[in-house]
């Protein structure tokens, strides 16, 4: 790509929030919020899917293919044989927070069963 001026603006302004999230306070607030994020997309995925009961199972099928496919590249067999100095994988920022959503959403949905199964 060409060194523009809007191609240097971007570049700097993500790493500017690179080392911001480099905080550690500030990553696991960012997961947290991702987590919490996915307990609320989970309630209302389910609520406005089940109002109609017609979409019920393409809500289904949709969230289990994003669930499978963060699982696979998360836990992926390339990223387990890769580990860090330390002995642990790094991940980025990016793949912790879209698990952390997929956490939330599945917790959200077993919340959401149980209510129903009350």
């Amino acid at each position: 790509m060409q060194n523009t001026r809007l191609n240097n603006l971007f570049d700097f302004i993500l790493a500017q929030l690179r080392l911001w999230f480099a905080n550690p306070w500030r990553r696991v607030s960012l997961i947290l919020i991702s987590l919490l994020l996915g307990i609320f997309l989970g309630t209302a995925i389910s609520t406005t899917a089940g109002q109609t009961a017609d979409w019920d199972v393409v809500a289904a099928g949709i969230l289990i293919l994003f669930t499978e496919t963060v699982s696979r590249v998360v836990y992926g067999g390339a990223r387990r044989r890769t580990p860090s100095a330390e002995g642990l994988s790094k991940s980025s920022l990016l793949s912790e927070s879209v698990n952390a959503l997929k956490i939330g959403l599945t917790y959200s949905m077993f919340l959401e069963a149980f209510k129903l199964g009350s």
